[in-house]
This record gives C-alpha cells, sequence and structure tokens, in this order.
C-alpha cells in the first residue's frame, strides 16, 4: 500500500515505524524530517484505519502551535484529500480515524479524562515537563496504544532526554536521525547548516547534529527571551535594524516594538549569501520596511548606499569601544524579549549567542562570541539612540 501511494521513509526511520513498540522516539537535529516522517506515518494510518489520534505538545495556545498545519501539508502532498475531512480544529478521515490537538500543560485534566487513544504524537517534546509525562502516559491505556515522541534535545537534564534517552523505558523503539540522513535536505538549509560548521563548531553539533547544549551557562541572554504568539497593537512605534552578510554570512533585517518594559520581535528577513541585488526583495519580506527608518551595520556603506537608491530610509550606526557590551547591557535590562514565531532565526540566535570560555578551565569571559549574533546586534543597532545616551526611559514605554 506505501508503495502504491509513493511514500518514502528514511531509511534510519523505517525500523522505528514498523516496530510493534509502544514509544517511538525520533530525535535528532534540525532539517533530519522528523516531523515530515511522523506526519506521512500518521496521515496513512488514520486514512486507512479506525484510529483515535492526540497530536500534543507542552504549550498550544491556538490551533497554529500544533501540528494541524503539517498534517494537512502532507495529506495533500500524499493525494489523500478525498480520504479526509478537514475543520480548523479537528481532522477526520472516512475509514473512522479521528486527530485531535492539544496542549499538555493547560489541558491536563482534559487529558486525564481522554479515552481510546490509540495514538498520541507528542512533538517539540524537549519542552515537555516531567509532571507533563507523568499525567499524559497512564493515560494512553488502550490496548496496544502507541505514545511517538519527536524532539531536538536541548540539555541532558530535560524530562524527555532522561526519560527516552538517558534511561529509555521499555519496548521503546528509538532513532537519532539529522540531516546527514535525510536525503531530501533543502539546499536553504544546507547554506545555514554550512555557516554554522563553519564559525561555530559548537553550535553546529547542537543545532544540526542533536547534542545536547554543553555551554548553557555561557548564554548571554539565558532566561531573558522566550516564543510565544501575540497581535502587534495598533499605532505602534517601530524600530527596524539591519546587520549585513559578509560573504556567506547571514543578512538579517528586524522590525521590533516596546510595551511594558518588554521588547518584542514581530517580523525578521534573515538569508545566507544574499546578494547586494537579493537584499531589496529580502527586506520587502518585513512589513512597512520601506516607510519606517531602518538603522544598519555601518561597516557596509556601499550596501547602505545602494539601498537607499531603491527607496529604503536607511542610515549606518555610530559604532564606538563598548558599543557590543553597552548594546548587550541594554537588550538585557528589558523584562522580557519576546520573539515571535514566525521570526525562527531570531529565536535561533538569542538561543545560542554566547560568552566565550576558556578553553582549558571553561571560565566564562566577557567577550562575546562572534557567532548567533546577526538578529542581537541588528536589534542593538535599531535602538542605538537609545543605548547611547543610556535613556532608559525607553523600557518604561
Amino acid at each position: 500500500m506505501l508503495k502504491e501511494l509513493n511514500v518514502k521513509f528514511c531509511e534510519k526511520v523505517i525500523p522505528v515505524l514498523q516496530s510493534k513498540s509502544r514509544y517511538k522516539v525520533l530525535r535528532g537535529g534540525r532539517g533530519g524530517s522528523k516531523s515530515f516522517e511522523f506526519a506521512d506515518h500518521l496521515v496513512v494510518q488514520a486514512a486507512f484505519g479506525c484510529l483515535r489520534i492526540l497530536c500534543a505538545r507542552e504549550m498550544q495556545n491556538s490551533i497554529r502551535d500544533s501540528v494541524h498545519r503539517l498534517l494537512c501539508d502532507r495529506i495533500a502532498a500524499l493525494e489523500l484529500d478525498e480520504l479526509f475531512s478537514i475543520t480548523k480544529e479537528v481532522i477526520t478521515s472516512k475509514s473512522g480515524s479521528e486527530i485531535i490537538f492539544r496542549g499538555l500543560k493547560h489541558n491536563i485534566s482534559e487529558i486525564k479524562s481522554m479515552e481510546g487513544i490509540d495514538i498520541v504524537w507528542v512533538e517539540e517534546a524537549e519542552k515537555v515537563s516531567e509532571d507533563s509525562w507523568q499525567t499524559l502516559i497512564p493515560t494512553i491505556r488502550k490496548f496496544e496504544s502507541e505514545i511517538w515522541v519527536s524532539f531536538n534535545p536541548e540539555n541532558e537534564q530535560s524530562a524527555t532526554y532522561k526519560r527516552f534517552v538517558l534511561n529509555p523505558p521499555p519496548d521503546c523503539a528509538s532513532a537519532e536521525i539529522n540531516y546527514c540522513d535525510n536525503p531530501w535536505f533543502p539546499d536553504v538549509l544546507r547554506k545555514e547548516m554550512e555557516y554554522d560548521k563553519r564559525v561555530d563548531f559548537e553550535k553546529y553539533q547542537h543545532i544540526w547534529l542533536g547534542k545536547t547544549k554543553m555551554y548553557a551557562n555561557a548564554l548571554i541572554f539565558k532566561n531573558k527571551f522566550r516564543l510565544e504568539e501575540f497581535d502587534t497593537p495598533e499605532g505602534t512605534q517601530f524600530y527596524y535594524g539591519a546587520d549585513w552578510g559578509f560573504a556567506n554570512d547571514p543578512t538579517a533585517l528586524v522590525r521590533m516594538f516596546i510595551k511594558d518594559r518588554k521588547l518584542y520581535i514581530d517580523h525578521e528577513a534573515y538569508g545566507v549569501g544574499v546578494e547586494i541585488e537579493e537584499t531589496p526583495m529580502l527586506f520587502d519580506s518585513v512589513p512597512l520596511a520601506r516607510t519606517w527608518n531602518i538603522m544598519a551595520d555601518s561597516a557596509r556603506p556601499e550596501t547602505i548606499s545602494y539601498m537607499r537608491r531603491q527607496g529604503f530610509n536607511i542610515k549606518g550606526v555610530e559604532k564606538g569601544p563598548g558599543s557590543v557590551e553597552d548594546g548587550i547591557e541594554f537588550l538585557r535590562s528589558f523584562e522580557e524579549i519576546i520573539i515571535h514565531p514566525r521570526c525562527p532565526h531570531a529565536f535561533d540566535n538569542f538561543n545560542n549567542y554566547k560568552w566565550k570560555q576558556d578553553r582549558i578551565t571553561s571560565e566564562i569571559l566577557p567577550i562575546p562570541v562572534d557567532s548567533s549574533n546577526h538578529v542581537p546586534d541588528a536589534c542593538r543597532y535599531a535602538l542605538e539612540k537609545y543605548i547611547k545616551s543610556k535613556d532608559v526611559s525607553v523600557r518604561w514605554l
């Protein structure tokens, strides 16, 4: 049947998917296609079976936070549209399957009362707490029910890593799958992977090879930012900052605003190896980029001049001694930095920007590593006038 449907899976995943194990675990770095593998397998199961399926993650503020969109896309890609009925909240199949979507943290009472679940797929499972696991697992008690777990490892001390990697339960089929195992790894991600491998091998190991992060204590913005969906208020004063890519480095433009002592990043444009003539189109992907002033890295005056001729109100910042450290201190002085999910590179940069560590003693040094800093630098440029004036009142806007 799968051959007739032309469903293809990575070789390392097939033993897990074909296993009769209660637990099926896929872990690894970005670009390994873990979500696509589980999504395709789930779609086929639902299309030709009569199953009750729960797709869960720790936090789900809306259906947009779930794998609902991914499953819809895979149904279309596999040309199985006629076998499914799709609504905004639920996906059902003509054979009687039902796919529902829930967040674990805020729906724990509802999760406890769920009956007859055949399969639960927990996506982005790295963030699932031990309390959520202890509630969810006993709930999935139907005969031959299965628990699917997919995640990018972050911390060896996380509840998910300890439960499924360090001390895996009996009857568990598991595979580590990375970009090098994915025959469909896209070129756009390959450019980013090669950049990280070249400039920050430790980050490359974490992001792309799924190794746990070994430098958490050195993170510059540790506990200062979070990923959360939010609405941008009407009449907002925006700040735009741009950082230029050199050779194969990323070019970045971010839009942000300040509210209630918090910095919000609501749009980004980010590309590796962007040619100068491609930059206007990249910047136009950020709303109102031609309307508001943009503060940019002054190291590329020829690029700034070119972008002005293309109709952008753009100006280079005035750098000086200590400007990087002052900018970092200013950004850290906000109560929080809140990043919209449509800005994945901003989240990645804030999650990996770190201080140098002594090679022998691992002592954390007051020197920022020149990597994963493109979005934080763009934020510094956007707020330069406040940083230089030491005007803390901006954080009270």
